[in-house]
């Protein structure tokens, strides 16, 4: 057989990898177009197995990937079409851990090179998470090298049983500045008028409606903002469950909250905003959190999961659950515009330090590479 290379020179077969993703999880989902772009432009044939809707939202055939549909679920069929998609792979590169679990039952029996990237942590009440820890034991403890996205998912990987578990570099794909960066203060204008954010502070939160984003401790927040003159507007971007919940908590409490559903201009509204909020109970590598550092916007955030490693001393940290600190703290900077100023500039300094795609790219290659070059005899 011959020797496998990303460049495929004279003599040497394509190496030829297999993503696998649920289809759930927007972050894994953009990192995973983002890497099968940087692949295929060193010379890798990747394929995609994935839901049709998530190929429809993420075009990896646009970015020159092979797309095969798998549904996102555990069944046989489903196991079986991903089988017969990993057929004659050099590697398969799983992300999140259901996505792992299919891929774990598809590969059994044979000697395929597994990676699995964590981009994040499941999350269950009750009997299911006893079942998600037997999902991430059998992952972890099948999987040739397991790559998590923060220093506590690595942490998490190696107690689990990981034989290999290493940092991942992910960079952020996509647009770091607001669009109409030659008139910044008409954009501003702009999206603060269609907010309705009038001359008060704008604060701006993005993520789903889920109870891990915290957003009750928001709102309980909000209610000490309504004392101040003028009273912040928080705006908070997504979609998902909680929203009946928290339009009645808005209204009923006459809070300063607007719900405006899931956006596709989150650039743009930091754009806008005078500060950004992140209260969720444990994120990994936050894509609100690195937007508003590249937005230099000063940042309000939990300290959990891998938030302390990402923004360094970028960012005001709060303890999760406590209202009353978050609303300090949010006080507390809309009257310090000298304290905001440190924040964007500790902001430019942190993410000049981040990876950048073709950094992530270039890990993730030396991994696949490690894992299939042959091995000298001897």
């Amino acid at each position: 057989m011959s020797p496998l290379s990303s460049n495929a020179p004279h003599g040497q077969s394509t190496l030829r990898t297999v993503q696998v993703l649920g289809g759930g999880n927007a972050g894994s989902s953009v990192h995973v177009r983002s890497l099968a772009e940087g692949l295929v432009a060193r010379g890798v044939r990747v394929t995609v197995c994935a839901p049709v809707e998530a190929d429809r939202a993420y075009d990896f055939t646009g970015a020159g990937a092979e797309h095969v549909h798998v549904p996102r679920s555990s069944d046989p069929v489903s196991v079986a079409a991903l089988r017969a998609a990993c057929s004659g792979a050099d590697l398969v590169h799983a992300h999140g851990l259901h996505a792992s679990f299919r891929t774990v039952l598809a590969l059994g029996g044979r000697r395929t090179p597994l990676v699995v990237t964590w981009h994040d942590r499941a999350r269950a009440e009750g009997p299911r998470s006893h079942l998600l820890k037997v999902l991430e034991r059998r992952v972890v403890r099948t999987a040739t090298v397991v790559l998590g996205t923060s220093s506590d998912l690595v942490d998490r990987a190696r107690r689990t049983g990981a034989r290999d578990a290493r940092l991942a570099a992910v960079g952020l794909p996509g647009q770091r500045t607001p669009v109409d960066r030659d008139d910044p203060d008409r954009l501003r204008a702009k999206i603060r008028a269609e907010l309705g954010a009038g001359s008060g502070p704008l604060l701006i939160a993005v993520g789903s409606l889920d109870r891990h984003r915290g957003y009750d401790v928001l709102l309980d927040a909000a209610r000490a903002w309504r004392d101040v003159d003028p009273a912040p507007l928080v705006v908070i971007a997504g979609e998902g469950p909680l929203r009946p919940h928290l339009a009645r908590r808005i209204e009923d409490e006459e809070l300063p909250v607007r719900l405006i559903g899931r956006r596709e201009d989150v650039p743009e509204l930091l754009a806008a905003a005078d500060l950004a909020l992140l209260t969720s109970s444990w994120e990994s590598r936050s894509v609100l959190a690195q937007e508003a550092l590249y937005a230099r916007v000063p940042l309000v955030a939990t300290r959990v999961g891998g938030i302390p490693d990402l923004v360094g001393d970028a960012a005001a940290l709060v303890p999760y659950g406590d209202a009353e600190a978050l609303a300090d703290t949010v006080v507390r900077l809309l009257a310090d515009p000298e304290r905001c100023q440190e924040l964007r500039e500790a902001g430019v300094r942190q993410t000049a330090g981040w990876p950048t795609e073709d950094e992530t790219v270039a890990q993730v290659l030396s991994v696949y590479d490690e894992l299939t070059q042959p091995r000298p005899l001897g």
